[in-house]
């Protein structure tokens, strides 16, 4: 029998009210009750029923008992007749049924909406909030650092989305965080890589994005994805977002700039973990160099303008500031230099780039320079000499970290790799370098065996780089067979007598501390500085490029020099006199290492000092090393 258009219409509608949740249901429930009660009001005005005794009603009087009677069955009880008490026991059977659907429909909305709000799949409603997407052991120290940034804004909001359970990160984040101060994480569960899922956390609203790369092997896809998801948005906002996104391999680079535009910072994690650990292998001290302009609880880098220096000399504008350092400009077209010509003039709409604790800190302007020029030393000339490096460890960052090593070592130098991990000698024979002035030999070696190690002769060796198993062992584990390893390394140099220069690496920032114990000279903490990276360059549009720069053999890098070449050290001289000595060779002096006996170092710079005050007067030994920005 074939079904009524009107009949079929009908029950469309109700199958798509169905589908379309409480409100839709709702509505049907109203549109019921409203049926009800006008066939009841028009059945009593054209019957004339009434109560015993009582007058004929209008259907307006007749809608209106009608009503009471669908929202109160009690109503009825005082009905008289029995023409009017069927008619009103009709309308309140139907008012029970509607309301007893309402209460359900409403039960069934609101468990859902709970539902929804455990599994993390609510609708975001915040403004001018940083968006973090992934879930990685680097995320601990992205929000640590956030929060020290917001702790000058009015109700500041972090929103986390990964393919994670909401109360399982809210639980990891309550554990490893411990105190949020005005900062409040929302976090919600989801696929980054897909555009629905992604609208949920309101990118349209946010202040900056932060894109982590998540575990697995196929990380960088899914970083590129996600960008490719959010700049290509057909309902996206008009202005351009604040990206940060983290890629591991430096091959994807590319693709990823392709696809997120000047809207995309790119942080190179491997790249940058493999730079610092090179460069650092070779001037102790460094990491806590870089640690310090990473990090928020110390000295920052700022780019904002100063129309203050337009028309003066980049030498000249150095000198013009007291508690804050200048290093470079951004142009208007945004291009970041980094220690340009002294001689070069500030241009109108050009924004410095300035090392200051705190941006309320940047003043510029007349002060009294206390310059000892007869304490300034003529430049010398430093014969480079061939060295030699132990690699003990290895990772995927181990070809970086020995092409790195390669652009800067003299001719006649050597690196030894000391590993026991699958294909480590074939990887050795693979590896691509800068030219050839180093000679690579390979050992498979145990590297927490003491045996194995004294059989290297470690201390002729000028630097001992120690390297985490993190391809073959999770974080924790590769971090303990390295605090082995450097344990070894230390009872050796006890035995011998020798100091060993050692810069290791380590994974999780937690067991840097237990490192201490080793006497290590420097630690680079992998998951911490790619953290510190990424939350940086999502406050500051420009810190990938200034970044870039500073690690780029043709930029102008950072160096840690022996104060004698600059200033002789037989009285105390102002940094105003250092950042002179510097100007003069085409530098940029931007702070000191100092070690002395009983110092606190409670942030572990192992005795760095980054802009300090350039007025204060300052001792210097021949052990001290100044902080120079210098092309190579």
């Amino acid at each position: 029998m074939k079904r009524a258009p009107w009949r079929a219409h009908l029950r469309y509608q109700f199958d798509k009210s169905m589908a379309a949740g409480p409100i839709a249901l709702i509505g049907w429930l109203a549109v019921i009750s409203i049926v009800v009660i006008v066939i009841a009001g028009l059945l009593l005005t054209l019957t004339g029923i009434a109560p015993d005794g009582g007058e004929r009603m209008s259907f307006v009087e007749g809608a209106w008992e009608s009503l009471m009677r669908t929202m109160d069955a009690g109503t009825m009880g005082g009905d008289l007749g029995w023409p009017f008490r069927g008619v009103s026991l009709v309308v309140t059977i139907s008012g029970i049924f509607v309301f007893s659907a309402l209460i359900g429909v409403l039960s069934s909305g609101l468990e859902e909406k709970l539902g929804d709000l455990r599994k993390g799949r609510s609708q975001v409603l915040e403004n001018d909030h940083t968006i973090i997407f992934n879930w990685s052991p680097s995320i601990f120290d992205v929000v640590s650092e956030l929060v020290i940034a917001n702790a000058s804004r009015r109700r500041p909001r972090i929103v986390i989305m990964a393919a994670k359970d909401k109360v399982e990160m809210e639980d990891e984040l309550a554990d490893k965080i411990g105190d949020l101060k005005n900062t409040r994480i929302i976090c919600r569960s989801g696929d980054p890589t897909d555009l629905y899922d992604i609208n949920i956390v309101n990118p349209q609203t946010s202040r900056s994005i932060i894109v982590l790369s998540p575990e697995g092997d196929h990380a960088d896809s899914e970083v590129i994805k996600t960008v490719l998801a959010l700049v290509n948005d057909p309902g996206r906002r008009d202005q351009p977002y604040q990206i940060a996104a983290e890629i591991r391999d430096a091959k994807n680079a590319e693709v990823a700039r392709i696809v997120g535009g000047k809207e995309l910072q790119l942080v190179l994690a491997d790249d940058l973990i493999s730079r610092i650990v090179a460069h650092s292998s070779r001037q102790s001290g460094l990491s806590g160099v870089y640690s310090e302009l990473l990090d928020f609880d110390g000295c920052e880098i700022y780019t904002l303008e100063q129309p203050e220096l337009t028309g003066k000399s980049f030498g000249a504008a150095v000198m013009m500031y007291e508690t804050s350092t200048l290093i470079g400009f951004c142009d208007t077209q945004g291009e970041v230099y980094i220690n340009p010509a002294a001689n070069r003039i500030f241009l109108p709409g050009e924004r410095a780039i300035i090392i200051a604790e705190d941006d309320a800190a940047i003043k510029s302007g007349a002060v009294e320079m206390r310059v000892d020029r007869q304490a300034i030393v003529a430049p010398m000339t430093r014969e480079a000499r061939p060295e030699r490096t132990l690699m003990l460890g290895w990772n995927r960052r181990g070809p970086l970290i020995a092409h790195e090593l390669s652009r800067y070592v003299a001719p006649g130098s050597e690196l030894t790799i000391a590993a026991d991990t699958p294909d480590i000698e074939v990887e050795a024979r693979g590896l691509k370098l800068a030219g050839d002035n180093m000679k690579i030999t390979c050992r498979l070696t145990d590297t927490s065996s003491r045996a194995e190690l004294d059989g290297l002769d470690i201390p002729a060796y000028d630097h001992v780089l120690v390297l985490g198993y993190s391809d073959h062992m999770a974080p924790q584990p590769a971090d303990t067979r390295t605090l082995v390893t450097l344990l070894q390394l230390r009872r050796i140099a006890e035995t011998t007598g020798r100091h060993i220069g050692i810069v290791s690496e380590m994974i999780d920032v937690r067991n840097r501390e237990l490192a201490a114990v080793t006497r290590a000279d420097d630690f680079v903490v992998s998951n911490k500085l790619v953290s510190l990276m990424l939350a940086q360059a999502s406050e500051n549009a420009q810190m990938a490029a200034i970044f870039d720069e500073l690690l780029d053999e043709d930029g102008s890098e950072i160096y840690m020099r022996p104060v004698t070449d600059y200033i002789a050290i037989g009285r105390p001289v102002s940094f105003y006199t250092i950042c002179l000595a510097a100007l003069r060779r085409g530098e940029v002096a931007i702070g000191y290492r100092r070690q002395r006996p009983g110092d606190t170092d409670t942030r572990n710079l192992a005795g760095v000092v980054v802009n300090p005050a350039k007025s204060d007067l300052l001792a210097f030994t021949e052990a001290d090393r100044l902080i120079i920005l210098a092309r190579q």
